[in-house]
């Protein structure tokens, strides 16, 4: 009798690779998943199968490698094919900070990295256009890339906008080689692009994105040698919810950027133009005309903006909530008083050191408006993380 009851007995280690992979995801807590593999080789070999992204330890800041973690600049191209081999359903992969890994490693992602959706290379310093072109064979279903402080050129641009054409993320911010070129094969040949980052890239102007698709609403191009063409260039596509241009380097803006109230960013939301010292009433009055779902506005350090422009934020802004105004030498007692009796629904007034503006006018202010909460810090929602955007195109 206790035979026949042990011949009805069931092991878990009979249980079919699909039942463990589908216990495997329902466990939610974190060390459970990672010790999983422990059980045996095949267990191991089902964790293996399920992981879907993977991050080495990383601190590096802008200083350069010498601020890297260990661990992670000891990443090497014989770890990444290691890597590779063991995890063949990654759809996230931070190789960021990784300086030792070289192009050749990159022909590993050929047969290996089919899935993988993400990718961060971010100051991988080895990486040239010939590692860039590798991601693209390797990767055709890529929508995010990080090249943060990478060699790229505008010849690796074109060579990963011709292979990965469903692209949607892609950061460039201090890419000193990337021209407008590299822009006008990207933004041309993906057509779901969303969200690009070109900060300090010195050679861009903008007129590389003229014509770009309806689907980009996130541009940060901050202290690039933007050109009045390359502004009405930014904001073509008509689809821009987040435009961060501050701290133009160009002199001659004074009323270029009217471009972006003449009807092409009508869907606006957050606009950055902090430092941007020449922009002028003309253009503050186009814009806040002709951005009515404006959020947000960094006027921070935007000297040239007087009382007919304040006057035309709260005449016109009606949607506006958070609005920077630190250290604007030009904002006096009636253009405070302009957006005290407007701009209804405003919650935040970033404020500092504004020397003619009496304390009687901001009592006045708080009195009227006891609902805006008046700070000095300078912090915007979102930028430059572009993960807080909202891509739905409904909106």
């Amino acid at each position: 009798m206790g035979d026949s009851l042990m011949d009805g007995v069931t092991s878990i280690m009979l249980l079919p690779d699909d039942c463990l992979c589908f216990i495997f995801n329902f466990l939610d807590c974190r060390t459970d998943r990672e010790s999983f593999g422990l059980t045996c080789h095949r267990w191991l070999n089902i964790q293996n199968l399920n992981r879907r992204s993977l991050q080495f330890p990383c601190s590096f800041g802008i200083v350069g490698p010498s601020s890297l973690s260990q661990s992670c600049a000891d990443i090497n191209s014989f770890h990444l094919y290691r890597i590779l081999a063991r995890f063949q359903q990654l759809e996230y992969l931070s190789l960021s900070g990784c300086v030792e890994i070289l192009d050749s490693a990159l022909s590993y992602l050929k047969p290996y990295g089919s899935k993988l959706q993400t990718l961060c290379l971010d100051c991988c310093f080895k990486i040239s256009d010939y590692g860039i072109s590798l991601v693209g064979d390797g990767c055709p279903f890529l929508t995010t890339i990080s090249l943060y402080r990478c060699s790229i050129t505008d010849a690796g641009l074109e060579a990963l906008a011709n292979a990965c054409l469903a692209l949607r993320h892609v950061n460039l911010a201090y890419c000193p080689c990337i021209s407008d070129s590299g822009l006008r094969a990207l933004s041309q040949g993906c057509h779901e692009l969303q969200a690009v980052k070109i900060s300090n890239c010195r050679g861009v102007s903008g007129v590389g994105l003229r014509g770009c698709s309806s689907t980009l609403v996130y541009i940060d191009a901050e202290c690039c040698n933007l050109e009045p063409e390359g502004i009405m260039s930014i904001v073509s596509g008509g689809g821009l919810k987040f435009l961060n241009i501050a701290s133009l380097s160009c002199s001659n803006f004074r009323n270029g950027l009217e471009a972006i109230g003449n009807g092409f960013a009508a869907r606006l939301k957050i606009l950055n133009l902090r430092m941007c010292r020449s922009v002028t009433d003309a253009s503050i009055v186009a814009i806040a005309k002709g951005c009515p779902q404006l959020q947000e506005w960094n006027l921070a350090l935007c000297h040239e903006v007087r009382v007919l422009g304040w006057a035309s934020i709260g005449s016109n802004c009606h949607n506006l909530k958070k609005l920077h105004v630190n250290r604007c030498r030009n904002l006096c007692h009636q253009g405070l008083q302009a957006l005290r009796d407007g701009c209804k629904e405003l919650s935040v007034l970033y404020m500092s050191r504004n020397s003619r503006i009496s304390d009687t006018a901001l009592e006045l202010f708080k009195l009227y408006r006891c609902n805006v909460e008046i700070k000095a810090e300078e912090v915007m929602s979102i930028g430059p993380n572009w993960d807080g955007i909202d891509y739905d195109e409904s909106t």
